[in-house]
């Protein structure tokens, strides 16, 4: 995700640090590096992103079905799904497993935001070891 902003950020940072210029330091790593921390978090933020439309398009689904079930009963009884001849207890205890197995796919839905956003950083920070890693490694 290449943006104008994000290589105007990354141009300012290496010339900032190519003023500080180190023998035996790495300076094209350290920009690399921060490059991929900078792809890390566009990363980051499109996984949340995309977890929070799905979360609202779940809930949206939800109240749509709801509704639909309710005008259902309310609008042509003889056409509910229970029956007309079935009692109110039967109704209630249909309604009340619908919104069990709603509210169900609802946190499946809501635990995947932040497990994807989760896995995102820890391998960005596995990365960041690595490169860390080999940044001590004397050159040879």
């Amino acid at each position: 995700m290449e943006s104008t902003a994000q290589n105007s950020i990354l141009a300012h940072y290496t010339s900032l640090l190519g003023k500080f210029r180190v023998p035996g330091f790495d300076l094209d790593a350290v920009i690399e590096s921060r490059r991929k921390d900078v792809d890390a978090l566009a990363t980051l933020t499109t996984t949340a992103l995309a977890g929070i439309q799905s979360l609202g398009e779940k809930q949206a689904d939800i109240a749509r079905t709801t509704m639909s079930q309710l005008q259902t009963l309310v609008t042509k009884p003889d056409a509910s799904p229970v029956g007309a001849s079935a009692s109110v207890g039967d109704m209630v205890r249909q309604a009340h497993v619908g919104t069990v197995s709603n509210m169900q796919e609802f946190t499946g839905t809501a635990w995947k935001i932040p497990s994807a956003s989760f896995a995102v950083v820890s391998s960005r920070v596995a990365e960041n070891v690595e490169e860390f890693k080999a940044m001590l490694q004397p050159k040879q």
